[in-house]
């Protein structure tokens, strides 16, 4: 904790401090406030930590210490409750806007690469980085061995530092495990909508990874959203990207691997949450395709990305902010991608309506098409009566009769 002790001794009781989440959680920070909970007295967090990706761990924080994410899990509940854990419910986009305009903090706590020439890179995590330091008082910084300096990222000048702590931590990863057949399925009904010279924004998990690899067969790509993972290494290598566009999201998150590659290539960008989310620069994109996932699609075409069984599991992200500009760019399509069931085959994903208390995180007017491993259902010029029944017929074969026969009722009704 000696290392670590100058920027600790700068965030006082009181405070409110920003701390990125994905690959620029500065996790030696946390360890240390983990150690001495004392530490968090008072203290108001405001972080952009992911599940899956970072540890955040609030019943190891003072019992007065709030934070403020943009994301909700399970192990949050009791937390928000008590009113110790503030979930927002707003996209990247709309809390890129609440830095720059609402926002401010005391303290900002930027992990960063070893100086260069007086600059010290953000590495693979960039976010909301530059609007947080802009809106801080004071910024202290943890200078990582374990960050890679990239010449893609964007960086702070060292003397910008009031404190700085140097450490060699890891950095947080994201492993997709081994691709099931299910998600192999679901990317090869994706992969005839995208069309050679698009553009392609796609997410972490399963059905991205195998979308990745199925998609080096095609050419002129071009890559624009929130996270690089591990599959945009085999698009390079297969030759499937335009070469001379500019490639932007705003974090690399995967495992150690890709950190390294990451910090030998210049061809793929990073930017702040306020460019690569931003209105104006989705609104510039052509042929805007826009693949997320989801926890469940209903008959009206309407999906739940935040809950699952009746908990609280996750945050908008950005898939509502690049949903609506792949809805409005010119021939793009926006795309949601789903297994057909859940709990082992017992629960059907595409569903009558959203399961309780699940708010629908996309409406159905920024959905075009909906896929899962048993087909691809193109919703563009279809009525709701037909929007219907053509979700019901990529569910899971054991649901659709039941799925029919509910959708039938529901229509005598209208």
């Amino acid at each position: 904790m000696s290392g670590i002790r100058a920027v600790l001794d700068r965030i006082l009781p009181g405070n409110r401090v920003f701390v990125a989440g994905s690959g620029g959680e500065p996790s030696a920070l946390l360890a240390a406030w983990n150690a001495d909970p004392d530490r968090t007295r008072d203290l108001h967090i405001v972080t952009s930590a992911v599940p899956g990706i970072n540890g955040l761990d609030l019943e190891s924080l003072h019992p007065t210490a709030r934070v403020t994410g943009l994301f909700m899990q399970p192990a949050f509940a009791n937390a928000q409750r008590a009113g110790r854990y503030r979930h927002l419910p707003v996209s990247y986009a709309g809390f890129a806007r609440m830095l720059a305009e609402d926002l401010t903090f005391d303290v900002c706590v930027a992990q960063v690469a070893p100086a260069e020439k007086g600059r010290c890179s953000m590495g693979p995590a960039v976010e909301f980085l530059p609007l947080a330091l802009r809106r801080s008082r004071e910024v202290v910084g943890l200078v990582n061995a374990g960050t890679p300096v990239l010449s893609a990222s964007k960086s702070v000048a060292a003397d910008d530092f009031v404190a700085i702590a140097e450490v060699d931590t890891p950095l947080p990863t994201y492993d997709t495990g081994a691709i099931d057949d299910a998600s192999r399925r679901v990317a090869e009904h994706i992969a005839p909508f995208i069309p050679d010279g698009a553009t392609l924004q796609v997410g972490l998990g399963k059905t991205p990874a195998a979308l990745m690899q199925v998609l080096t067969r095609c050419r002129g790509l071009r890559l624009h959203g929130g996270m690089f993972g591990d599959g945009v290494v085999e698009l390079v290598r297969a030759g499937a990207l335009d070469t001379d566009w500019p490639h932007r999201a705003c974090v690399f998150v995967g495992q150690p691997e890709l950190y390294r590659w990451a910090a030998q290539q210049n061809r793929l960008g990073l930017a702040g949450c306020e460019i690569t989310h931003g209105a104006e620069t989705l609104a510039g994109l052509m042929a805007f395709f826009a693949v997320n996932s989801a926890v469940e699609v209903d008959l009206w075409g309407q999906a739940a990305l935040e809950h699952a069984s009746g908990a609280a599991i996750s945050g908008a992200g950005g898939a509502p902010d690049f949903a609506r500009a792949a809805r409005m760019s010119p021939h793009g399509a926006s795309m949601v991608a789903l297994p057909a069931t859940a709990a082992r085959g017992t629960r059907s994903r595409i569903v009558l309506a959203l399961s309780a208390p699940a708010v629908a995180t996309l409406p159905r007017t920024d959905i075009d098409i909906v896929v899962t491993e048993f087909g691809a259902a193109d919703l563009r010029g279809c009525s709701v009566v037909e929007r219907g029944h053509a979700l019901a017929s990529i569910a899971a074969p054991q649901f659709r009769e039941e799925l029919e026969e509910s959708w039938c009722k529901m229509l005598k009704r209208l």
